[in-house]
């Protein structure tokens, strides 16, 4: 399918942003004690320098095939059998990672806020408004993010800022953790919550200079990732590892203990769950989207608005497969760990073949290099 180029090194960088700034933000401080309790923020720095490892190599990649995204160019590099294999396999990662996404997004909301209301009403009410969404081209699905950019990061960040005057040093020490042999497992957990990276892949071949996508990647997930980490320094300042260790979203519960100053505002709480319901919806449109434009590409298709509905059946009944809010969590971790094989291995192995064989993009024709 083909893309005006119209798509800027600041909005590829906010696109990037709105992605990976979702619903694993509450629980995010969680995981990363219970990996390595007051090491959390290292867990947390060294998954995201994965993450950026990942984000390397698509954006790399993606420069090297400017007009193409990974469904086309991986059937050149790998052979068209195997990437059709790999492909389905990012089809169906990114499906489960939308449903998993619309779950955790239904369990807050109706123990936070709608009490009342049916788990099942609030996650399929989320899957269709990214499926309605997702309908649109890649120059209205960057406008989506453009628009909800200020409302996700600032607010989030006055919120971390803010909550530091009751955060403690000695809440962050040691530094590197009481119990440094889970650290392993942290960082892919932590890693895992940069996987929206990978929206790059379509990213890419709609910008106007596909050149300077690294520059644009770097500032996304510096930005994404400064925000992640301030987030964990917060949480385990203000509460220590071993209370957090008996949170299920201690983001939460660090906006309910910070208030604007000349107590505006005594709790942030209900201003937070709006920023990240607004987070949520980003991160799911990107999912989503990446999944049916996989399918159109692979099936070689224009258009991608005839599989808009398609998924929503099959993603809600994902969704709704965990029997329990630990069991969901448990799941999201063993998905994001493995997941990091199609986000960060895959593309690895792609971009050696590239190198190996030399290839590269010169306009529309796929070419050898000769260097």
């Amino acid at each position: 399918m083909e893309h005006p180029r119209q798509i800027t090194v600041i909005q590829a960088a906010i696109i990037l942003i709105s992605t990976i700034i979702g619903v694993g933000v509450l629980a995010l401080s969680l995981f990363a004690v219970r990996a390595a309790d007051s090491g959390a923020p290292l867990v947390t720095f060294l998954g995201l320098m994965l993450g950026v490892a990942g984000l390397w190599l698509l954006t790399k990649l993606g420069m090297r095939f400017p007009d193409q995204s990974i469904i086309d160019y991986s059937k050149v590099l790998i052979g068209k059998w195997t990437a059709g294999v790999f492909s389905v396999l990012i089809i169906v990662f990114f499906a489960l990672i939308t449903a998993l996404a619309a779950r955790e997004f239904g369990e807050v909301v109706v123990t936070s806020v709608l009490m009342k209301t049916p788990l099942e009403v609030t996650v399929i009410v989320m899957l269709l408004l990214a499926a309605v969404s997702s309908r649109a081209d890649i120059t209205t699905f960057t406008y989506f993010h453009h628009f909800y950019f200020p409302v996700i990061v600032f607010p989030g960040l006055l919120i971390v800022v803010l909550s530091l005057k009751n955060a403690h040093l000695v809440n962050l020490l040691p530094i590197w953790g009481n119990e440094p042999s889970g650290m392993s497992a942290g960082i892919l957990t932590m890693a895992a919550l940069f996987q929206g990276s990978f929206v790059m892949t379509i990213v890419i071949p709609a910008m106007r200079r596909p050149e300077k996508a690294m520059i644009a990647g770097y500032v996304g997930m510096g930005i994404s990732g400064a925000l992640y980490v301030l987030i964990v320094i917060a949480t385990v300042g203000v509460f220590g590892s071993e209370e957090i260790k008996k949170l299920v979203w201690p983001t939460l519960e660090l906006a309910k203990t910070t208030s604007l100053p000349a107590n505006i505002l005594e709790r942030l709480d209900g201003a937070f769950l709006a920023v990240w319901v607004t987070a949520v919806f980003t991160t799911l449109l990107s999912s989503y989207y990446l999944a049916i434009y996989f399918i159109s590409q692979l099936l070689r298709l224009k258009d991608h608005k005839m599989f808009t509905f398609f998924l929503v059946p099959f993603i809600y009944v994902m969704a709704m497969f965990p029997q329990n809010l630990l069991q969901m969590y448990e799941i999201i971790q063993v998905v994001g760990r493995w997941g990091l094989i199609i986000t960060v291995v895959y593309p690895l192995v792609l971009y050696i073949v590239a190198l190996i064989r030399k290839k590269k993009s010169r306009g529309d024709q796929l070419v050898a290099k000769s260097d």
